[in-house]
């Protein structure tokens, strides 16, 4: 994408805040957050950075979803970045997420602070963007009504009630304090509050303020006050109601796009106000459905097998009365909004439906063209060694045409200088691992293998012999053509299955390679000791040529060609040899 086209596509955008992507195919490359959208995708125009520059000449495309205010556009970044794993975007180690308050579904729940959310019956709140405003809340909250702080082991385990109980912060259940009713009517206010009713810790702080300043006691005051200020914009900085019925938790907006048998509908899910998730999905039709024809079959089918929200806006109404029967039944508040924020979100949808369906789909072309009924996880394999010396094999797998980094592998091979012999090692080793049970990974759809007709052969030769069915294709490098068992395919050089396989390719090479060159630099060697080739030296002479072997066979002027080589090196390597 050059600057032209940046520009071009910018006048598509809003001037809201939100959230944009740009994408290269159907992966995204990079995921950033605007308080005016148009404005800021403008400036990559003319990047400032040349990883930005890189990245937006290698995206193909620039999709984007508009927010109420600046905090949503934040967690909506911060989702699409952990879910997505954008190449170009910078990315906590430890993947931490926004803090949570949880309310656990104990006998007598606890309330605390999380980052994952992961107890059986609990009810979450959040995500928030101030971990020390969030602290200050669940503390008033404690100490207004009394909620335990404490894990369920000492829950169970207390005899007498604990410091929490004597400085005010819990009623003390665990020992029959206060009874269960009466605490979870308190636990009831709580997560009033934690949904929105700001009033219910509100009222009761500015009342025990307001008795401080008459009583003279000033500095609990002024604490009182400051904590006062956290509770009246805890949810006003942080909440952006895509709704507005303040009951709907969850809502989805759908919008759809019908080409000829093929449609294409997208989705914004909201949780509590928050936009937290977007996708895009694939339709067979018959000819002659309409868009209202689609959503009765897409709906149905979509949520079989997950949560119906709370509300659904649409695009257009469903035109099968079964289908809305259904939702009326589930409680599944249906809308076609003609104006205002829902109807600008619809319309949002609408524009990702619309370009999802222009959109090349790698991974469905390559399914197509290899007669399989679907491809969504690939392996990759790749061999690197010097003339037989530091042998090593790479395993990297993409899932959903990006690359999935916690699985990738890397296998040190015995020394030989036979890329058929290695590859039939490395994929027997895979293979083995995987019929075995030791490999933790879901099995592939497809395996791919650097390499043409004889690295196919020598991988398939060991799927056989360990008896792992997976089907498995080799690009060759020179001619990039793909090899499978009965046939060649010579795609065009744009051709979205090509692109995909390409990319798996590459990154198996570059896993690879990186793995050599660690291994090669780091063994002990003949040209330990020798004067004149320290560690750097010793690096450079490997890659200029390649092994001990090419070292040895050198001439004096090839050595010195080397940086740092001179008249006394080469004599030494020579004594040495």
């Amino acid at each position: 994408m050059d600057a032209a086209t940046v520009r071009e596509r910018v006048t598509e955008l809003p001037r809201d805040p939100g959230v944009y992507q740009f994408l290269e195919g159907d992966t995204v490359r990079y995921v950033g957050k605007a308080v005016d959208l148009r404005a800021r995708v403008r400036s990559y125009a003319d990047p400032r950075s040349n990883r930005i520059g890189r990245m937006v000449k290698r995206a193909d495309a620039l999709d984007f979803a508009v927010t109420d205010t600046e905090t949503q556009a934040l967690l909506l970044e911060a989702n699409l970045i952990k879910r997505y794993q954008p190449r170009y975007n910078v990315r906590l180690k430890d993947d931490k997420s926004y803090p949570l308050v949880q309310v656990t579904g104990h006998e007598f729940p606890q309330i605390e602070i999380t980052r994952d959310p992961n107890r059986e019956g609990a009810t979450v709140f959040g995500p928030f963007t101030s971990k020390t405003n969030v602290e200050t809340v669940v503390k008033a909250l404690r100490e207004a009504y009394g909620i335990r702080g404490c894990s369920d082991y000492k829950f169970a385990n207390r005899d007498r009630p604990c410091l929490d109980y004597d400085i005010g912060l819990c009623t003390a259940p665990c020992t029959n304090e206060i009874g269960r009713e009466a605490y979870l009517a308190d636990v009831e206010s709580v997560e009033r509050f934690l949904g929105g009713e700001t009033d219910v810790l509100a009222t009761p702080l500015r009342r025990e303020m307001e008795e401080s300043a008459q009583s003279k006691e000033f500095e609990r005051a002024a604490n009182l006050r400051d904590r006062l200020e956290a509770v009246e914009s805890f949810h006003g900085g942080d909440a952006d109601a895509i709704s507005s019925q303040s009951d709907e938790r969850t809502v989805d907006v759908l919008g759809a796009s019908v080409e000829g048998e093929r449609a294409t509908v997208a989705r914004l899910h909201s949780e509590r106000g928050q936009l937290v998730d977007r996708d895009r999905h694939t339709l067979s039709l018959p000819d002659g459905d309409d868009v209202a024809a689609v959503f009765g079959g897409f709906i149905p089918q979509f949520y079989a097998e997950r949560e119906l929200p709370d509300a659904l806006l649409l695009s257009e109404r469903p035109d099968d009365m079964d289908v809305l029967d259904w939702l009326d039944a589930e409680g599944v508040s249906v809308r076609v909004p003609g104006a205002g924020r829902e109807a600008t979100l619809v319309d949002l949808a609408l524009k990702n439906a619309r370009r999802g369906a222009n959109a090349p789909d790698e991974l469905r072309a390559l399914a197509d063209e290899l007669s399989m009924s679907a491809i969504e996880r690939i392996e990759g394999f790749d061999v690197s060694h010097a003339q037989g010396s530091s042998v090593v094999g790479s395993n990297v797998v993409f899932a959903g045409g990006s690359p999935e980094k916690s699985d990738y592998r890397r296998k040190k091979l015995d020394e030989k200088n036979d890329d058929y012999d290695n590859m039939r090692t490395l994929i027997r080793w895979r293979a083995e691992r995987a019929v075995a049970g030791r490999d933790e990974r879901p099995d592939p759809d497809l395996l791919l293998i650097d390499g043409g007709k004889g690295q196919l052969d020598a991988a398939r030769e060991a799927l056989t012999e360990v008896g792992w069915d997976v089907p498995a294709v080799g690009l060759a490098k020179a001619e990039e053509i793909v090899v499978t068992p009965i046939r060649t395919f010579d795609w065009p050089s744009d051709a979205p299955q090509l692109h995909i396989l390409q990319r798996v390719r590459d990154e198996s090479h570059r896993f690879a390679v990186q793995y050599h060159q660690t291994l090669r630099d780091d063994v002990s060697t003949e040209l330990d000791g020798v004067r004149g080739v320290g560690p750097q030296t010793r690096r450079k002479l490997f890659r200029r040529f390649g092994s001990l072997d090419g070292i040895r066979s050198a001439s004096d002027d090839e050595l010195r060609e080397v940086e740092g080589v001179g008249e006394k090196t080469v004599a030494s390597i020579r004594e040495r040899f």
